[in-house]
């Protein structure tokens, strides 16, 4: 299918060829018939994109100093690569949208197929859209209006927050299109409506619906015409919806306003506020969030679990569905507002000079689809044969970790590229295009089903980990999974029954008496036919520091104390990994990482855990805690993951003591041993052992031989990251058998 992608590097705006998405749980698959240009905020996209790289800087202090710290720490040509990684990443554009249901995910039953249907879509000929965000089209109104939908919510979650009652003079302040919709929508409401713009045709179009205009490019002064014409009294609210980047707006919306007045802002300003303005009139400011409740909810967006009407009146949805009703109803005007239609295919006489558009409101046309013909999941982006090679890989997840480090350090280890599954396209596109993938899948059973491929690489958030594990070996194929295996221990015993059972009727004698209990040993085995194997990517123990430290210690050096720490960094409490259901919290998702940097090094297995974490009462899934393991040679390791650091001091540094002996690495730059006669200190760039893993691993699914990570010794590490979980619940120490 077709799709409208810009480039935030050059701010180059194309169309390109994206495998259709495949239809989820909880969304609705749509056939897209139109879209509207949102022209303030795309060609604020568009602008940004055209930008230098200092111009961008300049927008974005507070990115500016995360690079910064991000230098300190890792150095400067991994920060730049990171830096200039971001910036390739393909922005899909658009948000307003309107088509036809032409399928239904698991638990949707509001929509049928053929259903006429408003989203916050994407200008793409098809789009997957979580129910709470598609609402129904009444009969009366064409796909063109209701591709208003999403736009006139966003004025309507400002006129909301304002609370106008009727008689009230609210100040619109820019009559763009969000601005023109909620003047409409505020003059319906029984307000005494002024629009303040710079431009004479969107005053004069306000002025026909009754809106009282000030035009500060003709001389009007904003302040001084709005007391007039309240009578000295001021506005009793001010929305703006303008996009500028000077502070003028805010003050002057201040000096306008009535004692006690509101503002709320619903654009881009400026925001340097002056407290006697506030202060003396005791002004209420509010920013509006897009849509209304619900946005950037992950439960209501994603899940689908709406909040209950008696408490929460007005959502992003019931929003929606009151921009509907409006137009429906004749009381929002949108036809009048269309400047243009243009077909998807001349969609640069739209973005080609967006920069200067005067347009109000530019919608676009989708081509018909007779039975989906043309549109594919799978799209082919070059020609490489690939039968009877091994080593052939499909990659699952195209977030930042495959992006910026899997798939570097996947460069030139031999693998061939096939596939990469992503569930919008863009990204998963963008990265098979870069790294010479032959194809880019929205469905990852393409995968599973290839013949060619016998290297499945999961890198997807943690809570389908098992799921996709579990299915790739059933599908026959080597699994390669970022931490962690699993997230509980039902998860993991469902891996181990696969392994079990495979291994159990493929090759008795490399089992002989497993059990979920006795942890089988899978493995590619030299000489015989292959089966599949099982490698998780705790590539710590790849590094050449760590393996340098592992060859001071030799084979035999006796019990060690390992002390470990990782200054992990503060990760807001909204984000997934800290959902217990989906990343599982940080310890179990990354401080697994460290549980085996230690097996590795001490050279044993875990037998017992026993965890201590911040504050009085510390949640299941604190990241500030200290892990205290217990080795079955008699080793001991103190794991400290800390989120509570300055990212200005090293992320990671392990100290290791033997024998009169001890060496510190330092994150993965630097290696110092003390007391180690003939042990040479490591310097080198930031080496976590990415690179050499995969290498390795490329090797043995090609050549065969013992697994590079034993599958005790993972499952050893996973039901450890449990372990710890349990010691903090249950306040003492846990065994692992």
């Amino acid at each position: 299918m077709k799709q409208i992608i810009q480039s935030f590097k050059t701010g180059e705006t194309k169309l390109d060829e994206i495998p259709a998405p495949v239809v989820s749980k909880g969304n609705v698959l749509i056939q897209t018939t139109h879209s509207l240009v949102s022209l303030g905020t795309e060609r604020m996209l568009v602008e940004f994109g055209k930008s230098s790289l200092i111009s961008k800087a300049r927008q974005q202090p507070d990115k500016v100093k995360q690079v910064l710290d991000k230098i300190k720490t890792e150095g400067l040509m991994p920060t730049l690569e990171a830096v200039f990684s971001k910036l390739e990443q393909p922005l899909p554009l658009g948000y307003c949208n309107a088509g036809i249901v032409i399928g239904i995910g698991e638990g949707v039953s509001e929509f049928k197929i053929g259903d006429r249907v408003a989203s916050n879509g994407q200008h793409a000929e098809i789009v997957s859209i979580p129910k709470n965000l598609v609402a129904s089209i009444p009969e009366n109104i064409t796909n063109e209006e209701a591709s208003f939908t999403v736009i006139g919510s966003i004025g309507l979650q400002g006129i909301r927050l304002c609370n106008p009652t009727w008689g009230e003079t609210i100040v619109v302040t820019g009559l763009g299109l969000i601005g023109l919709l909620s003047a409409q929508m505020l003059i319906s409401n029984g307000c005494n409506v002024i629009g303040i713009d710079i431009d004479p045709a969107k005053c004069a179009l306000a002025e026909k619906w009754g809106v009282i205009t000030i035009n500060p490019a003709s001389g009007d002064d904003p302040v001084k015409a709005v007391m007039e014409k309240t009578g000295g009294i001021g506005a009793d609210g001010v929305i703006i919806t303008a996009s500028a980047k000077n502070h003028d707006i805010i003050s002057q919306a201040a000096q306008m306003s009535r004692k006690r007045g509101r503002i709320i802002l619903v654009g881009v300003i400026g925001l340097n506020l002056s407290r006697a303005e506030f202060y003396e009139k005791e002004l209420t400011f509010q920013v509006s969030c897009s849509y209304g409740p619900g946005r950037y909810d992950e439960n209501y967006e994603q899940r689908g679990n709406d909040y209950p009407l008696p408490f929460v009146r007005w959502t992003e949805k019931r929003n929606f569905e009151s921009i509907l009703n409006a137009i429906s109803t004749g009381k929002l005007r949108v036809k009048e507002l269309i400047t243009e239609i243009v077909e998807l295919n001349d969609f640069q006489k739209i973005y080609g000079n967006i920069g200067q558009s005067k347009s109000i409101a530019s919608i676009l046309k989708y081509p018909e689809i007779n039975n989906n013909s043309g549109i594919s999941n799978t799209v082919e982006l070059n020609k490489q044969i690939f039968k009877g090679t091994k080593g052939v890989i499909g990659v699952i997840g195209a977030g930042n970790f495959t992006k910026m480090t899997m798939l570097p350090a996947l460069k030139g280890s031999g693998a061939g590229f096939k596939y990469i599954a992503s569930t919008g396209g863009v990204t998963g596109t963008a990265l098979a295009k870069k790294f010479g993938f032959s194809h880019s899948t929205t469905d990852y059973k393409q995968i599973l089903t290839d013949k060619d491929v016998d290297t499945v690489i999961i890198t997807t958030r943690h809570n389908s980990h098992a799921k996709f594990v579990i299915e790739a070996l059933q599908a026959g194929k080597h699994v390669f999974v970022e931490k962690p295996l699993a997230l509980n221990h039902d998860q993991l015993n469902q891996i181990l029954s696969v392994l079990n059972s495979q291994n159990t009727s493929r090759h008795p004698e490399l089992v002989s008496g497993s059990s979920l209990n006795s942890e089988p040993q899978t493995h590619i085995a030299s000489g015989a036919t292959t089966i599949s194997s099982l490698m998780v990517g705790f590539n710590r123990r790849f590094s050449p520091h760590i393996q340098s430290i592992k060859k001071a210690l030799g084979n035999s050096s006796g019990p060690i104390n390992i002390n470990a720490t990782m200054n992990a960094g503060f990760i807001p409490t909204n984000v997934w990994v800290h959902d217990l259901q989906v990343g599982g919290g940080r310890i179990v998702g990354e401080a697994c990482h460290y549980f085996d940097l230690c097996v590795f090094l001490a050279g044993s297995e875990i037998q017992s855990v026993c965890m201590n974490a911040l504050s009085e009462n510390p949640a299941e899934n604190t990241d500030n805690a200290s892990i205290l393991l217990r080795f079955k040679n008699g080793s001991n390791a103190v794991v400290n993951y800390f989120a509570n650091g300055s990212k200005s001091y090293s992320k990671e540094r392990v100290e290791v003591f033997s024998r009169e002996r001890v060496f510190i690495m330092d994150n993965f730059r630097k290696t110092k041993g003390y007391g180690a006669k003939g042990f040479s200190n490591l310097s080198t760039k930031m080496d976590k052992g990415h690179k050499k893993q995969f290498t390795e691993y490329i090797i043995r699914i090609k050549n065969g031989g013992e697994p590079l990570i034993p599958l005790n010794e993972i499952i050893n590490v996973t039901k450890a990251s449990f372990a710890a979980i349990q010691s903090l619940k249950e306040n003492r120490w846990v065994d692992l058998d």
